[in-house]
């Protein structure tokens, strides 16, 4: 089986979201605009409350999905739609906004690391209406496929070891995952040829696709049919990321992500008279 390079990398920017949350993101930015089916991914990080205490206030979101994986800390969500509940390490929250949502993340915590991505997935045009959902899982109910010098904790999709995610129903057929990696640990697996997929580094360093990819790093892969990543001295934490390109039109207006300038107009219209 072929192993698929890594044929770009990029290096996370600084940023701030919400109520000015100081993160890194990774893919969203004016070096990597786009992987579809991905729209974002952003890392936060930090031991300093300044950067992370004001959260993210009520805020709306409608046609994708946002995907919360925590490394440390804790965060609570809230909704409109009676929806609350606390992500502690290792757990995820994957909600579909769809046609759409008010949400708020904020920490539940007021000292202490606060580490973890969140990754922006989109849906496809017929889905985009659907009633919203979620799919909220903590670290004892993530399967880990154990090998040696790694732990995969895989969030959505199936190993080659016959280890499946707990999140099921989503279009794009996603593989995510987050590695923890041990001094020269290995995990390869296959990735099927039609998907987008990419690496990004929490922290350590490996080896894949022929470079080397080291803390805040993201690696896009090209084709092949398997991906092999190993460790640097130090161990390494990271995502690994795949999903089947959905291949429509992304006409993206803050946080709405539609496939005409109608739809986005019509979403904001939407928002501000109340219909979320």
């Amino acid at each position: 089986m072929t192993l698929r390079p890594i044929i770009k990398t990029t290096r996370g920017m600084p940023a701030s979201d919400g109520a000015g949350v100081k993160l890194t993101r990774m893919l969203g930015t004016p070096d990597l605009r786009v992987l579809d089916p991905f729209l974002m991914l952003d890392k936060f990080h930090s031991n300093d409350p300044g950067d992370y205490l004001a959260g993210f206030p009520p805020h709306p979101h409608r046609g994708f999905e946002t995907v919360t994986y925590m490394v440390e800390g804790r965060m609570r969500h809230q909704d409109n739609k009676g929806h609350e509940g606390v992500i502690g390490p290792g757990g995820v929250q994957w909600m579909t906004a769809a046609r759409g949502i008010i949400h708020s993340e904020m920490p539940e915590q007021d000292d202490g690391l606060m580490s973890g991505f969140q990754l922006w997935v989109n849906l496809p045009r017929a889905e985009k209406m659907k009633d919203p959902g979620y799919q909220e899982f903590s670290e004892a109910q993530i399967p880990a496929d154990m090998r040696e010098g790694v732990e995969a904790r895989i969030v959505a999709g199936r190993t080659s070891a016959g280890v499946e995610g707990p999140v099921r129903g989503v279009t794009v057929e996603p593989f995510y995952a987050e590695l923890r990696m041990a001094p020269g640990g290995v995990f390869e697996e296959p990735v099927a040829s039609g998907k987008t997929a990419f690496i990004a580094t929490h922290s350590g360093s490996v080896i894949s696709g022929g470079v080397t990819l080291g803390e805040a790093q993201l690696g896009v892969y090209g084709p092949g049919g398997a991906v092999r990543i190993e460790a640097g001295p130090d161990g390494a934490r990271v995502m690994l990321a795949a999903g089947y390109p959905i291949g429509e039109p992304i006409v993206w207006a803050g946080p709405f992500v539609m496939t005409t300038e109608g739809e986005v107009r019509q979403a904001m219209l939407d928002y501000q008279q109340g219909r979320f």
